[in-house]
Order: structure tokens, then sequence, then C-alpha cells
């Protein structure tokens, strides 16, 4: 997440810095600093912001979940998280997703694979108001 994208999302939240301080539990220093990019927004706020934009109420209209959008296979469901506890709307939050099969080593490498999966642009799509 860059710092154009952590302000717009921000906004879509419609919360002030402060607010959207408080909600991470961090400075407004630190959203002064990431807004400006002058710092990295690590992985636990990008996690937290997307989850919080996640829960608006345009980004809640009817959606498949994952394992039915990609057709996964039965052996693949079993062994995902994302089916375990039944959470196919937001895999894109859960680490250890077996996405393409494939388990993604941290949360960077996870995002990189979501910013390119229908599951996860749907969601950006539908904030964006597309």
């Amino acid at each position: 997440m860059n710092s154009k994208e952590f302000s717009y999302l921000r906004n879509k939240l419609n919360k002030t810095q402060k607010q959207m301080a408080q909600l991470l539990g961090i400075s407004i220093k630190a959203i002064h600093s990431y807004e400006q990019g002058w710092r990295t927004i690590p992985a636990h706020a990008e996690r937290q912001v997307f989850f919080l934009v996640s829960n608006m109420k345009e980004a809640k209209r009817v959606r498949k979940p994952c394992w039915i959008i990609k057709r996964c296979p039965s052996e693949r469901k079993k062994q995902c998280p994302a089916w375990e506890f039944q959470s196919g709307k937001l895999c894109w939050f859960i680490c250890g997703t077996l996405c393409n099969g494939v388990d993604h080593k941290n949360w960077k490498e996870k995002m990189e694979a979501c910013r390119s999966c229908e599951v996860f642009t749907y969601l950006l799509k539908t904030i964006n108001g597309e």
C-alpha cells in the first residue's frame, strides 16, 4: 500500500487522521508519515485498513466465496484456512491461504498475489464505485 492509497482509503472510511490513528492503535504522527510517504505503511496497518474498508456498506454486496470464484479443487479447499473458517470473502485477509496452490511466505508476498486476484480486485472496485 502506498501513501496515496492509504490516504484515499482513510477518506473513503470518512475518518480524520486522528480517528484513523485511534482505529489503528498508532500515533497521529505515524498517520502523517504514511500519508506523506516518509514511512512505509506496515503490514498490520495495511491489513487493518483493508479489513475496515471491506466492511463498508458498498463493499458488503453479495459476493461469492473465493473457492467458487477460483474453482478450487476439493483437495486444495480442505487444506486452505479460508475454507476451514468459511471466510471466502476475506481470503485476502488470511495468511496461509492456498491461492493458486501456493502458500505465500509473508503478507507482502500475499498482497502481491491478491492485487491481481479477482476476489480482492472486486473489493477495490466496489469501494471505488465501479
